[in-house]
């Protein structure tokens, strides 16, 4: 599950474009932030994937992603180029038992366009490419007894210039773009007869397919691939709710004055629309917001990240790309940390906590204990760490307005100094 936003100038604060994601997963499941850097890769190189490999490109994009501790891929992220990339599950009347064969996860289809793009025009030519060879499909959760969940997958992407929204059926689809204003995508199809691209002879397929005629009207997307009706429904469960939801804060904002990235923490920690899930089978594990920044701006942009469930009760942290600049280990669960460097498993404690989780989710745990046995103790740490968030914010806003390269190296472990910070309040 998911919801994601953006908004465009000259909505927004900064003449920047603001991206924001909510990814809603399995309760069980532990979402760590990394970072990679740029990388030249040798011709016949392969990159293995959450289930398959696939040919290497020559060269590879410094990202930072927001991830399941368990898959290659990653629910959102951005690089170094000023492109973010989030995904979210739909479900179409193509969906069938075929898309159980392990391909490419719509995780490992936003890690892929965001390692080999530099905007996102380029980024949508790369999805739409791995859509039709090798495809999407796999099980996406590794949860016992959970391994018939599948689904198809819709994009949102975003430069300083534009956003995109992708939503496709298998190997069809659709693309809308975006210019100005805002557009959110929630577990639904959203784009209906307005379609600025679409998978070559869309149209005459669905026909094949029996899904449309001509007799039916102009062709709407939606309409035709949906498989749930989207008929609006009051319950905060609803995807149609949260979606309307969505809309309706993002629109309430630009009603009255500029958007900008903390009205989008907002939007991300709504408990009532249920944007922020907080209890359930599926919670918000991880939130960004990236705020990207014009080319008529010296600063780069900011890409904020929670790195810890339930954006109500955590503190988005800073990330610059730059020089040496590094995400640092306390949101690298021992999955990842496997693969770079050997680590040994971290083993669970009596709070909660899943073994091998990384230390920032470790301490949130505490966090959550605490407000669940101490309820105001809880709550005075976390009105800590929101003032935290805001100075931290404050500082940002002055880095955004005020850059120079001097000033980088200041910059480069802040979000790892964020997080520790954070971390000392758990303690």
């Amino acid at each position: 599950m998911a919801d994601l936003f953006v908004a465009l100038p000259p909505a927004t604060d900064f003449n920047a474009v603001i991206f924001g994601k909510n990814s809603n997963r399995p309760a069980a499941e532990v979402q760590d932030v990394v970072s990679f850097a740029a990388a030249d890769h040798e011709a016949g190189t392969k990159v293995q994937c959450t289930y398959i490999e696939l040919e290497q490109v020559a060269h590879t994009n410094a990202v930072v992603l927001s991830k399941p501790s368990w898959m290659w891929g990653a629910e959102m992220g951005a690089n170094e180029k000023g492109l973010a990339v989030g995904n979210a599950p739909v479900w179409t009347k193509l969906n069938g038992p075929q898309d159980l064969e392990k391909k490419l996860l719509g995780t490992d289809i936003v890690r892929l366009a965001l390692e080999r793009s530099s905007t996102a025009g380029e980024a949508l030519n790369v999805i739409t490419s791995l859509l039709a060879n090798p495809g999407q499909g796999g099980p996406v959760t590794d949860e016992r007894g959970k391994d018939g969940w599948c689904f198809h997958n819709s994009f949102l992407i975003a430069d300083s210039t534009e956003a995109w929204v992708l939503e496709t059926a298998g190997t069809l689809w659709a693309a809308e773009r975006v210019s100005d204003g805002i557009r959110n995508i929630s577990n639904e199809l959203s784009i209906g007869s307005k379609m600025d691209l679409t998978s070559p002879g869309l149209v005459e397929e669905a026909k094949t397919l029996g899904l449309y005629s001509e007799d039916k009207g102009p062709f709407d997307f939606k309409a035709v691939f949906s498989a749930q009706s989207q008929t609006p429904s009051d319950s905060s469960n609803s995807t149609s709710f949260r979606f309307r939801r969505g809309r309706e804060l993002m629109e309430k904002v630009v009603g009255a004055g500029k958007f900008g990235y903390r009205d989008m923490f907002k939007i991300l920690r709504d408990e009532d629309g249920g944007i922020c899930m907080m209890d359930g089978g599926f919670i918000t594990s991880g939130s960004q917001v990236s705020v990207l920044m014009p080319s008529s701006s010296p600063s780069p942009g900011v890409h904020w990240f929670t790195g810890t469930p339930n954006p109500s009760t955590s503190i988005y942290k800073p990330f610059f790309f730059g020089p040496g600049a590094d995400i640092g280990g306390v949101t690298v669960s021992v999955n990842e940390k496997e693969e770079a460097a050997g680590a040994e498993a971290v083993p669970g404690d009596n709070n909660g906590d899943k073994p091998g989780a990384h230390a920032l989710y470790r301490g949130h745990r505490r966090l959550c204990n605490l407000m669940d046995t101490q309820e105001e103790k809880g709550h005075s740490v976390l009105g800590q760490l929101q003032q935290l968030e805001i100075k931290c914010a404050e500082d940002v806003d002055d880095i955004l307005v005020n850059f120079s390269p001097e000033s980088f190296p200041k910059l480069r472990n802040i979000f790892q100094h964020m997080a520790s910070m954070e971390i000392n309040f758990y303690v």
